[in-house]
């Protein structure tokens, strides 16, 4: 049976100048010299030929350019990059959604003009934090002030700037939280990502909170800053779309939504992940192995997960589907609204407050529907 076609690219530079003490992504620091970089990104060149030679990339709808640190590579690099993307498939079709990564270091003028040109239309800046005392604690490379003009030299080309900001950090106050955020809004972004610190195992601030330099993320502080944070941007007109992203109306990221609603999509570069799937079958490979085989049945029981990133959630209709394959869903999804972390709204079904905050729990109870 053919595959449905892809309808998302994602393109992984893995290089940073120093890597953060709270990093677990396939990342490395590397010299913005190092002749690695020159054949990696030939490699990703010669990836995306082969994939649009192949019609892969016909029905593409977003193109997303993360790592790492893209604006790392420098110009010339990315130039070359962007250009075969240019020529391997229509950058100018209506409604694509073209992002790339950048750091505020490593962002100058020309290059926010020349990757505009060349068919970039929304910038993501990993920002973190306006407090230079918590940019030091998470190791950042750049300060504050940098990262504020870092947001107005994407603004001189980019109307859809989207930044990241981090909470729930060691020694990060609620007050510092708040201005970080209430910068955002007053900078003039229009999508911000708010990411809770997770010390993930075999990082330096794993090893730091084992050798006891460091205390462990407290959820009650993670949860009243993500509280903060939601109450200061919809005030501002922001709306959550999904779990950890926030945009004023018409900014929600396609790509970001392409996850976590079934939409197949192509992984080029080192630890990429593709997904392909047809009405039978889901599966993802990174680095050539396959990582995840689904079922139709683990594709539903999948999908009624990742529906519940969703501020939108799962209609009710989408659980009559899902139901034809997993009768006992609908009882699931009851019992979910019983301990508060779902509640039945204009014909859908929604993630709390509470669902938000415990995310895991009812995660994990969907998906133990297929396991």
């Amino acid at each position: 049976m053919p595959h449905h076609p892809y309808k998302a690219l994602y393109i992984h530079v893995p290089f940073c100048v120093k890597r953060c003490g709270y990093c677990d992504f396939a990342t490395r620091a590397i010299d913005r010299d190092d002749p690695r970089i020159d054949a990696y990104v030939e490699q990703l060149v010669a990836d995306v030929r082969r994939y649009s030679k192949q019609g892969e990339l016909v029905d593409i709808e977003s193109v997303y350019i993360g790592g790492g640190t893209p604006s790392h590579i420098g110009l010339s690099r990315l130039s070359s990059l962007l250009y075969a993307l240019s020529v391997s498939m229509d950058l100018t079709r209506e409604g694509l959604e073209f992002t790339m990564e950048a750091n505020p270091e490593s962002l100058n003028d020309r290059m926010v003009h020349d990757i505009w040109a060349l068919g970039v239309n929304r910038l993501s800046l990993g920002v973190q934090s306006f407090d230079d005392g918590v940019l030091a604690i998470l190791g950042r490379a750049h300060d504050a002030q940098r990262a504020r003009d870092a947001v107005r030299e994407a603004q001189d080309r980019f109307e859809n700037v989207s930044i990241d900001l981090m909470c729930g950090i060691p020694g990060q106050t609620l007050e510092s939280l708040e201005a970080s955020v209430r910068e955002a809004v007053q900078l003039g972004v229009k999508h911000v990502s708010m990411y809770p610190l997770t010390i993930e195992p075999h990082t330096a601030f794993d090893k730091a909170v084992l050798r006891g330099e460091m205390p462990e993320p407290d959820d009650d502080v993670e949860a009243e800053h993500m509280e903060a944070a939601e109450r200061i941007l919809n005030d501002a007109g922001f709306k959550r779309y999904e779990v950890a992203s926030y945009a004023l109306p018409g900014f929600e990221s396609k790509h970001n939504t392409s996850y976590w609603t079934g939409v197949p999509y192509i992984g080029i570069g080192e630890s990429a992940t593709t997904m392909t799937q047809n009405d039978e079958r889901r599966m993802r490979v990174t680095n050539n192995q396959v990582v995840d085989d689904l079922d139709r049945r683990q594709m539903e029981a999948e999908d009624l997960m990742l529906g519940m990133r969703m501020a939108r959630g799962i209609s009710d209709d989408r659980l009559a589907r899902a139901c034809d394959f997993i009768p006992e869903a609908a009882a699931t999804m009851q019992s979910l609204a019983e301990d508060g972390y779902v509640e039945h709204i204009n014909a859908a079904w929604r993630p709390t407050t509470q669902g938000w905050l415990c995310g895991n729990d009812l995660y994990s109870r969907l998906l133990d529907l297929a396991p």
